[in-house]
């Protein structure tokens, strides 16, 4: 007898009863599970990626915080007060939840800006920082300056320009500016006195959510400080650090008990770290028991073709068939179905991810358009519990007859 009719035997014997109305329910509850799995390790990496800064941008602004020390009537007579010592800053970097800590070295020179738009020239006194590198959210390829060089990267704050847009240039009848437009303006930097006195082109490069400051490279600063500077050394008010939960209660009662400020909006908004832990760990556990369900539901059928066909095994049993014979022509039949169900989840995930990485784009959050690492791990190894489950039951279930 061929094989082709051996397999058409088995076939009429073992799965005559099977139900094609009760397999296709059962493929879809095993394709929800997986696809909700799935969606839940998904939500739960890419927050993940968002909250903790590892992409470019750092979307959410609650890792990083600028501090600085309270201003109060005292300081205002003793400047010194308000600065960052040597001490302050072991303290700052023992302090609960810090993770990291940078210094924003200031400009210790008067730089005025100058730019021209059409037949109007406007000017200011502009004051210019420094950051370090590991901590910016923008880093444009451009990003370098050394001595020799007329033209000065910037990198602006875009809370600054939108207080000119809809706050300065409405009251003054001055013409709204959008990103593109300053990027390629440029402007003029008018640093030193008298004969000493020297142009730069400033070019904005880029936008930062994450300091409101206008950067410049560390050694233009370094440079600046030097040539144009007062004699005295450079004073640090400000430093910028990351913290791994900004509303945390220890780390709050720091900065108050040591009288530090930072934005208090950022504190408050840094609280949806927990919320969306927790939402995403509670959505993961549901998700687990709702593929554990839809598991469930197909290898019970699974089990009930089996129980139904249980003369038809016993006999296939008495003529010669081995149990390991008769459980692989099972398996062969039933893992395909169970892996399309896995792949159609798969699938959902990637255009779910895909679509929400151009949707929230919009919305100056960055998340990757391909699922990370977690998600494929979780594929593998749903594929690998299924496959084992299935081939279990179907043993137990041919060893029972």
């Amino acid at each position: 007898m061929s094989s082709n009719n051996r397999e058409g035997i088995l076939k009429k014997l073992l799965l005559r009863n099977s139900k094609k109305g009760r397999l296709y329910s059962a493929w879809i509850a095993l394709c929800i599970g997986c696809t909700l799995l799935l969606v839940s390790v998904m939500i739960w990496s890419t927050f993940q990626d968002i909250l903790k800064g590892k992409t470019s941008q750092d979307s959410l602004g609650s890792t990083f915080l600028t501090v600085s020390k309270i201003v109060d009537d005292a300081s205002m007579a003793n400047k010194e007060r308000t600065q960052i010592q040597a001490q302050d800053l072991v303290q700052i970097k023992q302090a609960p939840q810090v993770q990291d800590v940078g210094l924003l070295t200031p400009a210790n020179f008067n730089v005025s800006a100058f730019m021209g738009l059409g037949t109007n020239t406007y000017s200011t006194l502009l004051f210019l920082e420094a950051a370090p590198d590991r901590f910016m959210d923008q880093m444009p390829e451009t990003w370098k300056w050394q001595e020799g060089d007329n033209t000065i990267p910037i990198i602006l704050s875009r809370d600054f320009l939108n207080m000119y847009n809809y706050v300065f240039a409405p009251s003054q009848g001055l013409p709204l500016l959008s990103e593109q437009t300053v990027m390629a303006l440029g402007f003029t930097l008018t640093m030193g006195e008298g004969a000493h006195q020297v142009n730069y082109r400033a070019q904005v490069e880029g936008f930062s959510d994450r300091i409101s400051s206008v950067l410049v490279p560390q050694s233009f600063i370094d440079f600046g400080n030097i040539k144009f500077g007062a004699n005295s050394a450079t004073t640090i008010s400000r430093v910028i650090i990351k913290v791994a939960d900004p509303s945390d209660k220890n780390f709050t009662n720091f900065l108050e008990n040591n009288h530090y400020t930072t934005n208090a909006e950022q504190l408050r908004f840094s609280k949806m770290r927990s919320i969306v832990e927790v939402v995403s760990s509670a959505t993961g556990i549901l998700a687990l028991l709702l593929m554990a369900i839809g598991a469930l539901v197909f290898i019970l059928f699974i089990e009930l073709t089996m129980a139904q066909a249980e003369a038809s095994v016993q006999l296939l049993l008495q003529i010669g068939y081995s149990p390991k014979k008769l459980s692989r022509f099972l398996i062969r039949k039933y893992i395909p179905i169970m892996l399309s169900a896995l792949l159609v989840a798969v699938l959902i995930a990637l255009l779910i991810q895909f679509f929400a990485a151009q949707k929230l784009s919009n919305l100056q959050l960055y998340i990757p358009s391909i699922p990370s690492v977690y998600v494929w791990c979780a594929v593998g190894t749903s594929a690998l519990i299924l496959l084992w489950q299935i081939n279990r039951s179907i043993y137990r279930a041919i060893s029972a007859s």
